[in-house]
């Protein structure tokens, strides 16, 4: 008996252990919620005018990245709850008060397709409409000012999830005419190589144009190119699929300019980060703090910090700088 009653203990501890380990191969991360889902996000987007980085900030948020038992159970990834109006299947759960009533969808695209249009049906969301797509951070403050959630920090939380996830970058892609998604099939067919498909979206929403022969450069882990002769902020927007601000907001540049680049000169195509791989720098004769923030993809205003100087100020040639840590 003592052996029948050790190896149900046995069979029981494993099939426990095997049960928490299934759970956790299942939990989706963040990561995988963000691939899984980003063109849903996109779609939207283009179709109804919402962020796709506010789509995606909030399917996280309230549905734990799709780990909620309100997402797996209701494929409802945006925590709406029944409405007078609303006249499909439901889910009773817990929430400010007990034994709420939650729409439930029949599949995860449902759910963004609901999310759109329960914004823009609500006169109190309105005003979000009139914002720049690119104004991630009004949309945030935005929703929580209307009363989307109670939770006193769901705007901060939100502004969190776009930027350690970098989700900014989608709100970028444009659509493309029919005339140029013809123009991509044909140099595909014919197996051009510098044709590629979006790395954002897996499908043709962005590509490198054709005549693009310049390779994408990575410098502290951000991609960047290096310019062409006499090339303008407006001519890399349009190669890249990039809107020009951002472009600007990304290399520190003024948003008005129109002036041309000289060849050689680093463009950032993504937000630089706040140190750099290496520790210090000697400067030599004809460099600025600006150059030294590009060449080794540091934000500028985090290169003064580091090194305890005024912004506007330049350091003398032979000076050692910081680009790690605070002086």
């Amino acid at each position: 008996m003592k052996a029948v009653r050790l190896l149900i203990l046995v069979v029981a501890l494993f099939l426990g252990l095997h049960s928490a380990l299934a759970q956790t191969k299942v939990k989706k991360t963040v990561r995988e919620y963000i691939d899984e889902y980003k063109e849903d996000a996109i779609r939207e987007m283009q179709e109804d005018g919402i962020p796709a980085s506010i789509t995606l900030a909030q399917g996280i948020q309230e549905s734990n990245a799709g780990n909620s038992p309100l997402a797996i159970h209701a494929n409802n990834h945006f925590g709406i709850k029944c409405t007078k109006e609303w006249d499909g299947p439901s889910y009773i759960q817990d929430d400010d008060k007990k034994d709420e009533c939650f729409r439930k969808y029949e599949t995860v695209f449902d759910s963004y397709a609901d999310h759109s249009r329960f914004l823009k049906s609500r006169p109190r969301y309105a005003f979000l409409f009139q914002l720049d797509k690119l104004d991630y951070k009004g949309w945030s403050n935005g929703l929580k000012a209307s009363g989307y959630a109670t939770d006193p920090l769901y705007a901060r939380r939100l502004i969190k999830i776009i930027e350690d996830n970098e989700l900014f970058y989608l709100d970028t892609i444009r659509p493309i005419s029919p005339e140029l998604v013809a123009s991509v099939e044909k140099y595909l067919n014919t197996g051009n190589p510098r044709v590629r498909i979006s790395s954002y979206t897996g499908q043709k929403e962005t590509y490198e144009l054709p005549y693009s022969k310049r390779q994408i450069e990575l410098i502290n882990d951000r991609r960047c190119i290096y310019t062409r002769m006499g090339e303008t902020v407006d001519e890399i927007s349009t190669e890249y699929s990039i809107d020009p601000r951002l472009i600007c907001r990304y290399n520190e540049i003024a948003k008005e300019t129109k002036s041309r680049f000289k060849p050689g000169q680093i463009i950032f195509l993504q937000p630089k980060k706040n140190k750099a791989a290496e520790a210090f720098h000697t400067v030599v004769n004809g460099e600025t703090m600006y150059s030294i923030s590009q060449k080794y993809g540091i934000k500028l205003k985090k290169l003064y910090r580091k090194n305890r100087m005024e912004p506007g100020t330049e350091p003398l040639p032979g000076t050692q700088l910081s680009l790690r840590k605070n002086q």
